[in-house]
């Protein structure tokens, strides 16, 4: 394996920002040798990419950073999946895969799962609030949002955890470094964990819920009708498997990224407490609080906005064509870099700035366009709900000092690799 490039990789994808301040000031595209592809940093010209699928195609979406060895490619092989799935796919294909997500995901379904998402938050809470001291990401981060899509898919709680590791060690085979040996050991966790969504596929085919697993099958096979084909299930795991990555690793990383920037940026965490606190008195009867216009929405999307979770994709060209004054050949990969569009200074006055007060102007930390993500409003709403849950119990909240904040190397997943807190 080619150490000295994947270390250059990491420094690029631990801070990107330097990098996208001069793609957005060049004339044109810059292509960067660390990505093998040509930048795109320009809100307008992501916005432009994300329109024009024809001619940018999602077929290279999740192509890993690093290429498996081929033991852990025998293994997965033996697995399900390696079918097209929502992210990766164009045109009618895409519709009819991204159409049982969005009937799964209606406001209507995301409303009815919020109160055991604030159950399970006020819990994971309950389970450290005494100590004085957390790591965040995995008591917390890494846990609410598996709970929760795996609520909304209709998990067994406890097939959850398995579910949530496989996950994580999906995004560690495809996007970091290991030795041969390490990326078997990946594949095998992978591969167990297709297989609990493989049994879930079966179910479900035989047994319709009201849940959105069920969703996906019905989408491909009428419930309750012969057996699934082996093809069918190799599409319904991947299909399933996508879902639920893009549903908890996304959010993790957001309720990381968004508690760092806020405890760094004391004066605004003490906004949001105070807001809460003032929230809290008037439900225990006292008179109602002077509140300052309701912050945690704005919260939520300036963080978002500030450092995007999911920093980009890739898109591929399907033939010749100029963005930006720049000719692109066809097959060219192209990073759409939405975590610099974000700090595109044409949409987003003082675009470094994190700053909660400001008035929200369309970001792109969810994507646009036909691929716009269908769980951004879960997401939003499980990231109000830590805030609220961690401002009302835990104001004195903040960043341990002798625990420097790493940043994890990637474009898809950004967030603190730990987050050590104290009060």
């Amino acid at each position: 394996m080619d150490r000295e490039p994947h270390g250059r990789l990491d420094e690029l994808q631990r801070d990107p920002y330097p990098l996208y301040a001069r793609a957005r000031q060049a004339d044109g595209l810059l292509h960067v040798a660390e990505l093998d592809a040509w930048l795109v940093a320009r809100d307008g010209d992501v916005r432009e990419v994300l329109r024009r699928t024809e001619e940018f195609s999602s077929a290279n979406a999740l192509r890993p950073d690093v290429l498996p060895a081929p033991a852990a490619l025998a293994v997965l092989g033996s697995g399900f999946g390696g079918r097209p799935v929502v992210v990766t796919s164009d045109g009618a294909q895409h519709q009819r895969l991204r159409a049982p997500i969005v009937r799964g995901l209606t406001p209507a379904r995301v409303a009815a799962v919020l109160p055991y998402a604030a159950e399970r938050a006020a819990s994971l809470v309950d389970a450290f609030v005494k100590d004085g001291h957390v790591e965040l990401m995995e008591a917390y981060a890494c846990k609410l949002p598996g709970d929760v899509i795996g609520r909304v898919v209709g998990l067994d709680p406890a097939d959850v955890p398995s579910v949530v590791y496989g996950g994580h060690r999906a995004e560690e085979l495809l996007f970091r470094p290991l030795d041969e040996e390490g990326q078997v050991a990946a594949a095998e966790d992978v591969v167990a964990m297709q297989r609990i969504l493989d049994r879930y596929v079966r179910e479900r085919h035989a047994e319709p819920r009201e849940d959105l697993c069920t969703e996906l099958v019905a989408s491909v096979a009428t419930p309750g009708e012969g057996q699934l084909t082996l093809g069918q299930r190799h599409e319904l795991v991947a299909h399933l498997q996508n879902l639920l990555l893009a549903g908890h690793l996304t959010t993790t990383a957001l309720i990381g990224t968004t508690v760092l920037h806020l405890l760094r940026h004391r004066s605004q965490w003490e906004l949001l407490c105070a807001e809460s606190s003032g929230a809290h008195a008037e439900r225990m009867g006292a008179p109602p609080a002077r509140r300052a216009g309701g912050r945690m929405p704005a919260a939520v999307e300036e963080a978002a906005r500030y450092d995007a979770a999911l920093q980009g994709f890739r898109r591929i060209t399907t033939r010749p064509v100029t963005l930006a004054g720049t000719g692109v050949p066809a097959g060219a990969s192209v990073f759409v870099a939405f975590g610099a569009a974000n700090r595109d200074g044409a949409r987003h006055p003082r675009p470094d700035e994190f700053d909660i007060t400001r008035a929200p102007v369309g970001h792109l930390a969810f994507g646009h366009g036909p691929h716009a993500c269908p769980g951004a409003q879960l997401a939003r709403e499980q990231l109000r709900l830590t805030l609220k849950e961690l401002t009302r119990r835990l104001p004195g909240l903040r960043l341990a000092e002798d625990q420097p904040v790493a940043i994890r190397p990637t474009m898809i997943h950004r967030s603190p690799q730990r987050l050590h807190l104290v009060w």
